[in-house]
């Protein structure tokens, strides 16, 4: 493998930065919410979550000014994935979130997939309804995004359906499911078991199939259109260029 293949497929200081902040400093924040302020300050660990979010995206821009386009564009994808959880509200789980989340950490970087992802969390559950899952929601669909762009990057995520489909549904069943389970557990009693996980899990399982299954098919439908678009528009206006 060639010096110029090595240097493609490492992972650049921001995003080891990221995976410090994502995989350690907000699950501890979460967890601190739960077990220390009693689940109940749920907006200010939303609110620190998009704050430790901001600070990877922010050194995209570390090297030059930022250009206001790139941030219209994670807006829109946010808006998009916002309007599209919105537009599905009458069947539950069957949502597309976790496909757009998907497409915009392949297409714009495991930091702008984490941060599409917290930021709709948030967004939408003023229409879905804050509470102490909001942080896990968060967290949940911004992993799925950020873990996206990061095997992409490594060249083991491919901009095809098939490999977008099987990603899509592996990671929210197992990820999406198996993080969100553990929350709602903690959400409604202190006293972990393995054997309430177990059945936390069993309750949840057809939840997180049906919400798998939807992930599949919007990620079938959107992933070569609005990956064909987002590339065009990166070209043109030379966007989220390292």
């Amino acid at each position: 493998m060639s010096t110029k293949q090595l240097k493609d497929n490492s992972l650049s200081r921001r995003t080891l930065v990221s995976a410090i902040i994502i995989l350690i400093a907000i699950p501890l924040t979460i967890f601190f919410g739960v077990f220390f302020l009693d689940d109940r300050k749920y907006y200010f660990i939303s609110l620190l979550i998009i704050i430790y979010t901001m600070i990877p995206f922010a050194m995209i821009f570390e090297k030059r000014k930022p250009q206001a386009r790139e941030l219209v564009l994670i807006a829109v994808l946010t808006a998009i994935a916002v309007a599209g959880r919105g537009a599905f509200f009458m069947l539950p789980q069957f949502k597309p979130v976790v496909a757009i989340v998907i497409i915009t950490g392949v297409s714009l970087g495991p930091e702008s997939g984490f941060l599409v992802g917290a930021l709709t969390g948030f967004v939408s559950n003023f229409f879905f309804g804050q509470g102490p899952w909001t942080p896990w929601q968060m967290f949940c669909f911004g992993i799925i995004g950020f873990l996206a762009g990061i095997l992409f990057q490594k060249g083991i995520l491919k901009k095809t359906r098939l490999s977008l489909c099987v990603y899509g549904g592996l990671s929210t069943f197992f990820i999406y499911g198996g993080i969100i389970d553990i929350g709602s557990l903690l959400m409604f009693t202190s006293k972990f078991s393995w054997k309430a996980l177990l059945a936390t899990y069993i309750s949840g399982f057809w939840f997180n199939i049906v919400h798998a299954i939807a992930t599949v098919f919007f990620l079938y439908i959107l992933s070569q259109p609005m990956l064909e678009k987002l590339d065009r528009i990166k070209i043109k206006y030379g966007l989220m260029q390292q």
